[in-house]
């Protein structure tokens, strides 16, 4: 899938100073950035929709006691 974007011309610079120095290609990099980026992304926006529907009360939260004993751990 083609997507376009638009970098400002700091990051354009960057980009095209280590696609020069490594040769490999300035999408090579921007498919890595998104790649490794996209983790993180996903890790932050859905841990905050946990958090919103924890604060909402509609998400069921377990103590540590409740956890251990389910997975009979408890001492």
């Amino acid at each position: 899938m083609a997507t376009s974007i638009r970098l400002t011309p700091e990051i354009e610079k960057r980009l095209n100073q280590l696609a020069g120095q490594t040769g490999r290609t300035k999408a090579f990099y921007l498919r890595e950035i998104i790649e490794k980026g996209l983790d993180d992304m996903e890790d932050y926006y859905l841990a905050a929709d946990v958090l919103e529907r924890v604060r909402k009360g509609e998400e069921r939260v377990y103590s540590l006691d409740e956890v251990e004993k389910s997975l009979g751990l408890e001492d």
